[in-house]
Formats: C-alpha cells, sequence, structure tokens
C-alpha cells in the first residue's frame, strides 16, 4: 500500500497530551515541575552528567597516567600470506588472484583497503598474483615457483 493523503495516520504516542509541567499545584507537575529539590538535575541545562562523571571526585580516565600515542598516518591493508594460496582449492596453476577474487573466496573482507602479500610460507603452484605491495620474500617465492607478483 502506498503512502497517499488519504491513508496517512497519527503517529504512535498521538492520543494523549503531554504533561504541561510547571503550571500550578493543581496541575499535579507544578512548583519544581517533576525535577526535585536543588541538586544538578534540577537546574536549567538538565545537569552536567557525562560518560564517566563519578559526582565531582576526579573521574578515573583522568587519575590514570597516560601512555603512547595512535599514529593517525598508519596504513592499514588486507593481509595474504603465500601459504595460503597454498592450501586454497581454488587456486591451480595458471590462476590469477587478485582482490577481486580473494574477496569471493571470502579470504580478504575489506574491499577499500589495499592488498599486500607476505612470503610466510612456501608456494608450490605457478600462478599469477595482482596486489598492492609485496614483500621481498613474497615476491622471490612466488617467482621461484615460476609465477608471476605484479603491482597493480
Amino acid at each position: 500500500m502506498t503512502l497517499g493523503i488519504g491513508n496517512i495516520k497519527r503517529p504512535y504516542g498521538f492520543k494523549h497530551r503531554g504533561k504541561r509541567k510547571g503550571r500550578g499545584v493543581g496541575s499535579g507537575r507544578g512548583k519544581t515541575a517533576g525535577k526535585g529539590h536543588k541538586g544538578a538535575l534540577a537546574r536549567s541545562g538538565g545537569g552536567g552528567f557525562y560518560l564517566g562523571f563519578e559526582g565531582g571526585q576526579m573521574p578515573l580516565i583522568r587519575r590514570i597516567p597516560k601512555r603512547g600515542f595512535t599514529n593517525i598516518f598508519k596504513k592499514e591493508w588486507n593481509i595474504l600470506n603465500i601459504d595460503k594460496l597454498e592450501r586454497m582449492d581454488l587456486v591451480k596453476e595458471g590462476t590469477v588472484v587478485d582482490k577481486e577474487f580473494l574477496l569471493k573466496a571470502g579470504v580478504i573482507k575489506k574491499k577499500r583497503l589495499p592488498l599486500k602479500v607476505l612470503g610466510k610460507g612456501k608456494l608450490e603452484k605457478a600462478i599469477t598474483v595482482k596486489a598492492d605491495a609485496f614483500s621481498e620474500t613474497a615476491a622471490k617465492a612466488i617467482a621461484n615457483a615460476g609465477g608471476k607478483a605484479q603491482v597493480v
């Protein structure tokens, strides 16, 4: 059923009007308007409580020493070792292995990250591997098996 002017319904919770707070003692929400007496939650602005707030005590996150740093220029990679290529049943002699092939096979997960091939293990199959980067040992192992290591 398509939405049209004739079949628009009221949103959930529309049936009852909201409580009018601070409109006299007889309303049931008069005087302090449901905020109680004094304290941070009674103030305008709702009280400055935030994640990690400890009632005015110095929060734990500010008490513990800070160590190390996060490198914002760090480059992330999809990593593939050549022993994985050797164990895969889909990879036969003469196969062209690239990022799309590995994504379909479920070997790598993130399409947006570049692919780097590392040289852990041994490779017996003569295959063509297309990747963004190769380690020296990986390129040498692929060449020794009779394959090609192509930088894309």
